[in-house]
């Protein structure tokens, strides 16, 4: 194979163009006949460690030192600043459309601290180019202990797009190293998991983390990862168990015969022990969206106890014909979402939901948008008096619609049963 021809419908992670010092090898073909990448990216020491308390003086440096920023912030102010661009009326061009000023961008030789990557291939990588020739075993293990290695691919269709790796789980990342408290000797859960390194960042704090998704090959690409970064979460104590989890299913798959099903304990220890719940950038679709609250409701009803759930988002702007304006559709179902939950009144939990400050300390090296978003959703069980399955009270519910309703009765039904 000597290079990637990228269909009309293929998805490119931002990440992957424009990353600061990494390296991306091709290593193999996955089950599907996709090539696969793998990338180091380092975590950054408290020396190194990018602080992002004050988001508008260290633009520059959540974006690593982007060229192009330098000549936009010279000439710019802060929007709403007095003789700022808070007011100015958009630039037309002499047919009416949008005049779209592009900021200069240095020749990428000439700026050694970034390197480009393009979705070309010349060839297979050597394995053996991944360690320097002559390094001995302790050279490298020294090199590697804050280095997470991830596999993943380049462009993928959409319904691909978890096997790259993308920005929203960076941010999760970083509020996760940046609360060792927090998430100390906790069970956690993560939907939607992708190529698995947001659950990898946790166990270096929780004891035991359900890294979740779907898809055999998928999956398979995330278990390499966590074998590939044991040398980050086997030192903290952490676990991250690769399991399937389907959110347009009802139940978890414990047949032993499927490759990444449950057993019956770990089952039962989700259910009891679970503290919190993290999703990485997995509301990019409505349907999908419509199935992770599904999935939230339906877990959290079946809890005993308070559970945390964390969500990091990116706004994504489109162009759409429909509106003949840029948008953020998907960001604003999951906008609609949330609001639905926060207000749903069903007698069995109540969910307060509150966003996060954006500007935590920065411990991944990737370009901090302003687009991020960091959301809390804290699910408490109600007594059991009032956690009663009121049929009444469900059909009024403004929350949910009727077959979401009759996904949380049927989840009711299929609660496990503790002994």
């Amino acid at each position: 194979m000597d290079h990637i021809t990228l269909r009309y419908d293929s998805v490119l992670s931002d990440v992957h163009m424009l990353l600061p010092n990494a390296r991306h090898l091709m290593t193999r073909l996955n089950h599907v006949g996709q090539p696969v990448f793998i990338s180091n990216f380092k975590i950054l020491s408290d020396v190194e460690r990018l602080d992002n308390n004050d988001p508008g003086e260290n633009a520059a440096e959540e974006k690593c030192d982007d060229p192009r920023e330098k000549d936009t912030n010279a000439t710019q102010g802060k929007v709403g600043d007095e003789g700022g661009q808070g007011n100015v009326e958009p630039c037309l061009d002499e047919d009416g459309d949008l005049d779209i000023t592009h900021r200069p961008r240095k020749n990428p030789v000439q700026d050694s601290s970034r390197d480009f990557v393009c979705p070309i291939i010349l060839k297979q990588s050597n394995p053996s180019l991944e360690q320097e020739e002559g390094n001995t075993d302790e050279e490298v293990d020294e090199c590697i202990k804050d280095i997470l290695r991830i596999e993943h691919t380049m462009a993928t269709p959409l319904e691909d797009v978890g096997k790259q790796v993308w920005r929203g789980a960076f941010f999760l990342a970083d509020f996760i190293l940046s609360q060792t408290a927090m998430f100390s000797g906790a069970t956690v859960l993560e939907l939607g998991a992708g190529m698995g390194l947001t659950s990898i960042i946790m166990a270096t704090r929780a004891k035991t983390v359900y890294c979740t998704d779907v898809g055999e090959d998928l999956l398979s690409m995330c278990k390499k990862n966590v074998t590939l970064n044991s040398h980050l979460t086997e030192p903290a104590g952490g676990e991250v168990r690769v399991r399937q989890l389907d959110w347009l299913q009802h139940s978890l798959c414990t047949d032993v015969e499927v490759d990444f099903s449950w057993t019956e304990e770990e089952v039962a220890d989700m259910y009891d022990n679970t503290s919190f719940i993290v999703a990485a950038d997995v509301c990019y679709d409505d349907d999908l969206t419509d199935g992770l609250f599904r999935t939230l409701y339906r877990l959290c009803s079946n809890f005993t106890h308070t559970c945390t759930i964390f969500i990091s988002i990116e706004k994504r702007m489109n162009f759409t014909l429909r509106n003949m304006d840029v948008s953020c559709d998907a960001y604003n179902y999951f906008s609609h979402s949330l609001s639905q939950l926060r207000d749903l009144e069903d007698g069995r939990c109540s969910f307060r939901v509150e966003q996060l400050p954006s500007n935590v300390a920065q411990f991944l090296l990737y370009e901090r948008t302003e687009q991020l978003e960091l959301w809390k959703v804290t699910a408490t069980p109600l007594p059991f008096d009032e956690a009663r399955p009121d049929t009444e009270q469900l059909s009024s519910s403004p929350g949910f619609t009727q077959e979401q309703r009759s996904a949380a009765d049927l989840s009711m039904q299929c609660a496990p049963v503790n002994s």
